[in-house]
């Protein structure tokens, strides 16, 4: 930015050297632009120390950012993933499929219920009876 106060020192030095009267009306709107020309100079590099320091700032706060989200996620990294698997069946009392988590189906505690009609699709007491479609399989 500081060729912008260069041009407008070397436009001054020209107005002063090539004699340009402030008393003229010509002169007036001269001397005016330069002045005018020195302020925006003035604008421009303040607005990019300002963008200079956001751009520090907004890096700094993707590194924090970046720091945080491996805090988060690395817990789930280390330990074994496991893919969950679901089984449809179709409820016998709405006919709509349901997917159910498979391990559900071995639960000896947990009644499968329907979303939608909320009837008992299998009962913790039939889990031996199951007639269900893998998902994974197709």
């Amino acid at each position: 930015m500081k060729y912008l106060y260069e041009e407008v020192a070397y436009l001054k030095g020209l107005a002063e050297g090539l004699e340009i009267s402030t008393e003229s009306k010509e002169g007036k709107i001269i001397h005016k632009i330069v002045d005018v020309l020195e302020s925006f100079a003035d604008a421009i590099v303040e607005l990019d120390e300002e963008q200079a320091d956001l751009v520090e700032y907004v890096e700094s706060i993707d590194e924090d950012l970046s720091d945080i989200e491996d805090d988060i996620y690395e817990d789930g990294d280390d330990e074994d993933e496991e893919e969950l698997s679901f089984i449809e069946m179709e409820c016998p009392n709405c006919g709509d499929l349901v997917e159910v988590d498979e391990e559900l189906l071995y639960d000896d505690e947990v009644d499968v219920v329907c979303p939608n009609c909320q009837a008992i699709i299998l009962s913790a007491d039939d889990n031996d009876d199951c007639m269900c479609i893998d998902l994974d399989e197709n």
